[in-house]
């Protein structure tokens, strides 16, 4: 029986040993070394939380609020993670590409599962803060992997379809990084669902039908509260569904983008 090429031995071991030096290259020469695993999420959280929840007062209905925010701070640092190393890594890894023939995906792949391991570093902490503000764990913890799966797949479809855009168009990457400093205000992450439903209903139902948005509210209502306003509250199961399959859609065109246009990457970079 022929192995499937992603399963191929060499394959394995050369994903392998790329993650393995890009986690390590990563903090290369810092003082805190891997240490800014930790630090980046959480001096975001602490600045948030200073401005907003102390200063403006967001958040004052919301159980565990400092838990809240530190969930939602963590899952979207690992998403811009993703995405902006994802989308670099085939730039990042040009002279490889060069020198040996393999599929480029392992690239990307490699470059994103660095955020992976991080992300999970800060979940621990995250489970560690919540115990320590009163969260009691239920059994609905156990759906946060796969909220961390649907949203690492939605960020590895954009690194692939961005990245392998990016290869021929370097403006990609700086646009990218402009794009995400609008969506950070277009994802609850410091405001409450319920803050914009209280202005527009519509705007809170179209704002949860991202996936970003839908995989923050899920994992706060399954590991902080269920009062928690989710998508599938909001628009119900069809509205749950669509966010789903939209980010299964964009890594599945994302791959079918990256498999045709990897052809050319050694002759573009």
């Amino acid at each position: 029986m022929k192995i499937p090429q992603f399963w191929n031995k060499r394959n394995r071991v050369l994903l392998q040993e790329l993650t393995k030096t890009d986690f390590k290259l990563r903090y290369q020469g810092s003082a805190l070394g891997y240490l800014w695993a930790l630090l980046r999420p959480l001096l975001l959280f602490a600045i948030l939380y200073i401005v907003f929840a102390q200063l403006l007062r967001f958040g004052n209905d919301i159980p565990h609020y400092p838990v809240y925010l530190l969930l939602g701070t963590v899952l979207w640092s690992f998403f811009t993670e993703c995405t902006n190393q994802g989308i670099q890594a085939i730039i990042t890894r040009g002279d490889l590409i060069r020198k040996i023939s393999f599929p480029k995906y392992i690239i990307t792949v490699s470059a994103t599962l660095t955020a992976v391991i991080n992300v999970c570093i800060n979940l621990v902490v995250v489970v560690i803060f919540a115990l320590i503000n009163g969260v009691t764990p239920s059994w609905s913890w156990l759906l946060v992997p796969l909220l961390l799966l649907e949203l690492y797949l939605f960020a590895l479809g954009i690194a692939l379809l961005l990245g392998s855009i990016n290869v021929k168009y370097r403006d990609i990457s700086s646009i990218w990084e402009v794009f995400l400093q609008a969506l950070f205000y277009a994802v609850p992450i410091i405001y409450p669902v319920s803050m914009v439903a209280s202005t527009s209903m519509l705007a809170a139902r179209v704002l949860l039908l991202n996936p970003i948005a839908q995989v923050i509210q899920d994992a706060r209502w399954s590991l902080i509260t269920d009062t928690s306003v989710t998508n599938l509250s909001l628009n119900g199961p069809w509205g749950q569904v669509f966010a789903i399959l939209l980010a299964l859609s964009v890594f599945i065109i994302g791959a079918l983008i990256f498999r045709r246009k990897s052809r050319f990457f050694a002759e573009e970079i």
